[in-house]
């Protein structure tokens, strides 16, 4: 194949000149634009012969002859470029460049589309201005009609739309129910190769819907839509019907169960398998399966909520539908909320099974209508040896559940190790300077002190308990005041007399005293050892822990008491009122003292020599200002000794001195401390000052 020459194709230029009328190129045209500027002469211009005969010229170019352009103007305004004046004088062998030649000829091409356009729109214009107002309003009312039919035939096309989509969901619920469910229970009842309770749990209440929308919703909308004509409404017939849209609630809350179920069986038994496979071939299936068909029920009420909005939006304002229509839409609204709450508590249930597995619970705990409000694992404080261990609890809305792990990644995962019902119990946090995020369970059985890993897990918590505790009191009505009113402010849950015996106690750690809270007689590693009173949860020795009493929580069994709630609970009464004349100014419980307070925390003495000396919880009283109170331990019921702080002044700190010690001087005398943090320091000093130097701002927060 020969190559083609590129001296032979037709540019722009050649199609336009051929298409005015004029000439292609010839070769000595090629050639002279071919030869290169650089062997022309100076001033030299490429130019391409003029046609000489006056016909050959482009047509147009002899039309024109217009007093505007023989002095180089254009009609169409100063906006574009003037176009060259003609030069009839020029003799026929006169030349000029072809470049200039194009370019006149598509300037000709443009001025002629704008003077079209610009005659387009003035008959355009004379047309509008000869129209008459009459004939403007008669072009409203076309459109205002074309308007108002266009609404009524949208209004018309939603309700055809309901009634058409209704009769393919009542064949779909006829092909459930008389079909599917129908063959299925005829085939359990007359054998044994799947049970019939089986085919119950899968199709659920289907034969109720399908019973309500065939003989009730379809045949009321079908008389409606016949009498649309003279009665354009549907809302009154979706007001009527909503109602009874809340039994999807049931279907939709058993579906998820019934599609494992039906995945089962088709595996499980062939004759099951068998009878669904040979429904589905049926034409009346469409080639779909039986979970699909199972699928449309929970999406009905849902479709029923799109088409009554899209109707509301279509309808006009002052439609006599409106009323009945929004009216309906609220109730399916609240059927559709139902069918969610269903969901929502069948995962709720789903969840607490789990959780009984893993609990590995007996079958009088297990009960479905619990509530799962919290679970997560928690630190538990040992009132023995202040340790604190691993556990996991959950919280139910009647009960909580403490739990010790089990290292197992399958069945029973946790030991339940100790239950408390909500009746009765009591959440605070615990304030502890030595355990921080501590809170406190107090339950009739068993108290619990608890350590969270955060500030924001122990408040989380805590509320969680007391929203349980509130919705608990409400729902039995057994809200007493005396319950809900015990001191707030002590470190401990107080049991009342009225109360001793009946409820668990908080059993006091074993190093926070350093004495017997009845003899106040101090402990020792050899006769003084440490006893639990187990109805008030006091640390006492052997000698005051002697006694014997029978206790209602814990089944009347007799545990180990102290003798003073060994008299209450026999009835002696007066012991009491006996011990409170005896005490003397040292007397004074560390918890009741610090449970109102200026400040208080732990403190390490130091020695003259600078070495810490013992570590001692201090006390400054909000009731006795003036006085320093020294405890060995926060639940002692007696002060070591007293420091009379009237006098005292709190040292400068030196620029070698620890910054976290103080030191109190007066005259003489001086005392050293140490405290924990150098915040602790400040607040120590500040209000040892103004305690010394007499200033009642006693507003301070401990």
């Amino acid at each position: 194949m020969e190559k083609e020459d590129p001296r032979n194709r037709m540019t722009v230029f050649d199609m336009v000149s051929k298409f005015e009328g004029g000439r292609s190129r010839t070769d000595e045209d090629q050639r002279k634009l071919a030869k290169p500027r650089a062997l022309m002469p100076p001033g030299a211009r490429l130019e391409a012969p003029r046609p000489a005969d006056p016909e050959h010229w482009p047509q147009r170019e002899q039309d024109r002859e217009t007093p505007q352009r023989k002095h180089g103007e254009d009609s169409r305004g100063p906006r574009h470029s003037p176009l060259p004046a003609r030069k009839d004088c020029e003799p026929p062998g006169s030349k000029e460049p072809p470049g200039a030649s194009r370019d006149f000829t598509w300037k000709r091409m443009h001025s002629f589309r704008k003077r079209h356009s610009t005659q387009r729109l003035i008959r355009r214009e004379v047309k509008s201005t000869l129209e008459g107002p009459e004939e403007e309003e008669e072009e409203t009312v076309k459109e205002e009609k074309k308007v108002k039919e266009t609404v009524e035939e949208k209004l018309f096309k939603i309700a055809k739309e309901l009634l058409d989509t209704e009769k393919a969901y009542v064949s779909r619920l006829h092909l459930l129910d008389q079909v599917f469910y129908a063959e299925l229970l005829k085939e359990a009842r007359s054998g044994s190769s799947f049970p019939e309770d089986i085919v119950k749990q899968i199709f659920s209440n289907i034969s109720s819907v399908f019973q309500f929308h065939q003989q009730f919703f379809l045949p009321e909308l079908q008389r409606r839509m016949d009498d649309w004509g003279s009665n354009p409404r549907i809302g009154d017939i979706l007001q009527k019907v909503a109602p009874f849209l809340k039994m999807y609630g049931q279907y939709v809350c058993c579906f998820d169960r019934a599609m494992d179920l039906i995945t089962t069986w088709m595996e499980k038994s062939p004759r099951f398998e068998e009878i669904v496979l040979d429904i589905q071939k049926r034409e009346a299936c469409g080639n779909l399966t039986l979970q699909h068909h199972m699928l449309e029920p929970v999406q009905r009420v849902p479709r029923y909520e799109m088409l009554l909005k899209d109707y509301l939006k279509k309808l006009p304002p002052g439609s006599p539908d409106r009323a009945d229509s929004e009216k309906a839409l609220e109730i399916i609204f609240e059927a559709a909320k139902h069918s969610n709450a269903a969901i929502a508590d069948m995962e709720r249930l789903e969840k607490l099974w789990e959780v009984y597995e893993m609990l590995g619970m007996e079958e009088e705990m297990v009960d479905p209508s619990n509530k799962l409000i919290k679970e997560g694992p928690i630190l538990k404080i040992s009132f023995r040896s202040a340790s604190r261990k691993e556990r996991h609890i959950f919280l139910f809305n009647n009960m909580l559940l403490y739990c010790v792990p089990k290292f197992s990644l399958v069945g029973v995962r946790f030991f339940i190790r100790t239950r408390l019902d909500m009746d009765g119990m009591q959440v605070k946090d615990l304030n502890d300077v030595e355990f921080p995020h501590a809170f406190l369970v107090s339950g009739k059985l068993r108290t619990l002190e608890l350590q969270a890993r955060s500030q924001e897990e122990m408040q989380s918590w805590i509320q969680a308990c007391q929203q349980a505790i509130d919705q608990n009191e409400k729902k039995t009505e057994s809200f007493k005041a005396a319950t809900s009113n015990l001191a707030q402010d002590l470190q401990q849950v107080t049991v009342a007399r009225q109360e001793l015996g009946k409820r668990a106690p908080q059993l006091i750690r074993d190093k926070l005293v350093s004495m017997c809270m009845r003899c106040k007689e101090p402990f020792n590693a050899f006769i003084r050892r440490r006893h639990h009173c187990r109805a008030c949860g006091y640390v006492v020795c052997w000698k005051c822990s002697d006694y014997k009493a029978a206790l209602e929580y814990d089944e009347n069994r007799l545990n180990r008491v102290c003798f003073e709630c060994s008299s209450i609970l026999e009835g002696q009464t007066g012991s009491r009122d006996r011990e409170d004349k005896k005490r003397g100014i040292l007397e004074k419980e560390a918890a009741e003292v610090s449970g109102r307070s200026l400040m208080c925390s732990f403190l390490q003495v130091l020695e003259k020599n600078g070495r810490v000396g013992s570590r001692g919880w201090f006390v400054i009283p909000r009731d006795e200002p003036m006085i320093l109170y020294m405890y060995a331990a926060p639940q002692d019921v007696k002060a070591q000794s007293t420091i009379p702080l009237l006098g005292y002044q709190v040292k400068e700190l030196l620029p070698g001195d620890n910054r976290c010690a103080f030191q109190l001087t007066q005259s003489k005398q001086t005392l050293s401390f140490l405290a924990e943090s150098e915040e602790q320091r400040e607040r120590w000093a500040e209000i040892i000052n103004q305690v010394a130097n007499g200033e009642n701002q006693w507003s301070l927060d401990d």
